[in-house]
């Protein structure tokens, strides 16, 4: 089989290398996935960048998501059979024609449901919806802000909240301020020519923010926090502000720009801090993450959710799919294709 190695950290053009090698052989709660389609995260970018810790020494395949027919059960799987059509969530090693993961990890595609969307199930959407659906509780009448709500995640994010009728501010740069709009977001905010800052302040009158979703960090975030009442919630669930620079100095200052949080500080005001990392409840609670899965499949087909598609390229384009996807041009999820 063929697979799409990172062999140097760096920019797109020059990291990758497509390898024939063997076809993987599940473990007894495992299942091998012919795969068809598997979908970019903005974490594959940060781990080309050599920035993220999690992933694999290179060479490495890269890759959470997948979408395919099961090619092969391990010995104790009784949920799926051969041929079945599924996406699946994949502790890396996505980026191949074939790929192993838990039982938990895959669910079946619905019936009609187009398979290259599918792929923003499996990592996208089950963010989204593990952030809304079972770290806070969303109420209607709620004020929410999601930072690049234009993007996967936040596209999805504006959905959820929309479906529980809170009121949402999004931010996006100038070309994808139509994009919010359209997707529901009642006050879409040009973070390139604005501050989300003043723009919340000005129209809610003050810091009365439920909810924030932050994918960027840094200072960002630190401005996102300030911006919520008391029993308000920050939830977090990215870094994406350390890959506008190009070293780990930049990266360093990411981290420093998220300020330092004393229990003591939460406390007094009544808000919450929660952090999350997919592939850690993947690891450490599966039935949780299929659990998460489930609920994410039947959002999709109640029509609650829907994801947007941006650009199919063939596998062979990776370099230029990482690129498009690391300008911040992409609305939605960028998709490979064997």
């Amino acid at each position: 089989m063929k697979a799409i190695y990172l062999t140097k950290y760096g920019k797109a053009q020059n990291a990758f290398e497509i390898r024939e090698t063997e076809i993987p052989t599940p473990d007894s709660r495992e299942v091998c996935i012919q795969v068809n389609y598997f979908g970019l995260n903005f974490a594959d970018i940060v781990a080309r960048r050599g920035l993220y810790p999690d992933a694999p020494k290179n060479p490495a395949v890269l890759g959470y998501d997948v979408t395919g027919t099961i090619h092969s059960v391990g010995t104790e799987v009784t949920e799926f059979r051969v041929g079945d059509r599924v996406a699946a969530l994949t502790r890396f090693g996505g980026y191949a024609e074939y790929a192993t993961t838990m039982v938990e990890g895959i669910v079946k595609i619905p019936e009609g449901y187009d398979e290259a969307k599918a792929t923003a199930l499996a990592t996208q959407a089950c963010t989204a919806y593990y952030c809304a659906e079972e770290c806070v509780t969303l109420n209607t009448g709620d004020n929410v802000l999601i930072q690049a709500a234009a993007g996967g995640v936040g596209s999805i994010l504006v959905q959820i909240a929309r479906h529980h009728g809170c009121t949402v501010f999004g931010t996006a740069s100038s070309s994808k301020q139509d994009i919010l709009a359209e997707n529901g977001v009642h006050y879409p905010i040009d973070y390139t020519q604005k501050s989300f800052f003043d723009e919340v302040t000005k129209t809610l009158g003050g810091n009365n923010l439920d909810f924030v979703f932050d994918s960027i960090g840094g200072k960002v975030f630190k401005k996102g926090y300030k911006l919520l009442q008391p029993g308000g919630s920050m939830v977090t669930f990215g870094a994406a502000a350390q890959v506008s620079g190009n070293n780990k100095l930049k990266a360093l200052g990411v981290v420093l720009g998220f300020g330092i949080f004393s229990p003591i500080q939460l406390l007094l005001s009544s808000k919450s801090l929660i952090a999350v990392n997919m592939l850690r409840i993947a690891d450490y609670k599966p039935a949780l993450f299929k659990k998460i899965f489930s609920g994410v499949i039947n959002y999709a087909e109640q029509g609650i959710i829907n994801p947007t598609v941006a650009k199919i390229y063939d596998a062979e384009n990776i370099s230029e799919a990482h690129a498009f996807l690391e300008s911040r041009k992409s609305v939605g999820k960028v998709v490979m294709k064997w």
